[in-house]
């Protein structure tokens, strides 16, 4: 594992701390949105494993499923947690009235302890 790896892992970890607090506070949108940033961070680490770095959050997502989903590293499912909790994210982060419920929260939340959990194995070896 590189140092930067390390350093995106570490962020991932405060993210989905920050997550829980959040889940916990009665603060569900916000709670998805770093649940997002905790998955975003793993998915920066594992494409720095492959030597690609990207700035944008889209190109992040869709390199993750060129080169780690397609590829076999990483199952599928883990490109649709991504997804579904950038959308999320969206909804937390920008909408006036946030549509999302503690449940929806709960479960990004928990796909991004999935998501660190993975990282963290994988990027071990």
């Amino acid at each position: 594992m590189t140092p930067d790896q390390e350093d995106l892992l570490g962020k991932a970890k405060e993210s989905l701390e920050a997550a829980r607090l959040l889940l916990a506070g009665g603060h569900p949108g916000f709670a998805a949105s770093r649940a997002y940033y905790s998955m975003f961070y793993v998915a920066q680490a594992f494409l720095e494993g492959e030597g690609l770095a990207f700035s944008k959050h889209s190109a992040v997502i869709a390199a993750f499923g060129k080169h780690l989903v397609k590829s076999g590293k990483v199952p599928a499912e883990f490109h649709r947690f991504l997804l579904d909790a950038f959308e999320a994210r969206h909804e937390g982060d920008y909408a006036p009235i946030s549509s999302i419920n503690f449940e929806t929260a709960k479960e990004h939340v928990e796909r991004a302890e999935r998501f660190l959990k993975l990282g963290i194995s994988l990027m071990s070896v």
